[in-house]
């Protein structure tokens, strides 16, 4: 099994990749800005579906999109509290430290030794242009000083395209206020695309995640587009998110993209 570095572990997607990537047996360093607040990383109970994950059929895009902060989740307390899965054993598999992902030393220094890392960190205090464009030029340094070349971050679903050459943000009507936070993940690829990385972006369906649901186990990727939207499907969890995230570290297969996540 291998090291994996988390940044944002402390947000509801970061949660539940450390809990997943613990249960599947890796060594996980969990990057907080406040490592007292989250010392409770390393006992959280391992949420998902049981047994090796599998790419399944279904269709994702469910609408408009939605809030920033809720779709990612930013580090908070009502980001714990989580429910369901199997525990498993978390001790001596979950390192719980304080950094920064916007710094390049920071980066540098709690990267080291790792081989992949999973960025899913958010923040609400700055502008959106301003913290991803920071942390993704943090990462691209950073992660090249630890010798770091993989890199799986969470994107968004607003900036796939809803036809050749038009990104959903760009459609008529798109709220003002979630445009500006999408804004700052199309700063973030910019960065990336013109950096060493061999990294790839998961953007999950432009809605507010289930941050209740239990992993299905099944997913599949698309591509730069919005997928097709089936009102059958259940809104995509944090959860299948999560497996997803980590399923590409584990067998990278997408490269320096941006693709589409959902059920």
């Amino acid at each position: 099994m291998s090291r994996i570095v988390v940044y944002g572990a402390g947000g509801r997607a970061g949660v539940r990749v450390v809990a997943e990537a613990a249960r599947r047996g890796h060594e996980v360093t969990a990057v907080v800005r406040d490592p007292d607040r989250y010392a409770h990383l390393s006992e959280v109970p391992v949420l998902g579906a049981e047994g090796p994950r599998v790419e399944g059929r279904g269709a994702e895009a469910r609408g408009a999109e939605a809030r920033g902060a809720e779709a990612r989740g930013a580090e908070g307390p009502g980001a714990v509290g989580l429910r369901g899965g199997g525990v498993g054993d978390r001790r001596g598999r979950v390192r719980v430290v304080g950094g920064d992902v916007t710094d390049a030393a920071s980066v540098a220094e709690t990267a080291a030794g790792h081989g992949a890392a999973i960025q899913v960190a958010a923040r609400l205090d700055m502008p959106s242009e301003e913290f991803y464009g920071a942390a993704a030029r943090a990462l691209a340094e950073g992660l090249g000083r630890a010798g770091v070349s993989r890199l799986v971050a969470l994107g968004i679903g607003s900036l796939l395209e809803v036809s050749p050459g038009v990104r959903l943000i760009d459609t008529p009507g798109f709220p003002a206020e979630a445009r500006a936070f999408s804004l700052g993940h199309a700063v973030e690829l910019a960065v990336l695309a013109e950096s060493g990385l061999d990294w790839v972006v998961l953007a999950p369906p432009p809605v507010i995640l289930d941050a209740e649901a239990t992993g299905t186990g099944r997913y599949r990727f698309g591509d730069g587009r919005v997928p097709e939207q089936d009102p059958a499907d259940p809104v995509f969890s944090y959860a299948d998110l999560a497996a997803a995230l980590v399923d590409e570290v584990e067998r990278p297969r997408r490269h320096r993209a941006q693709v589409a996540v959902s059920y």
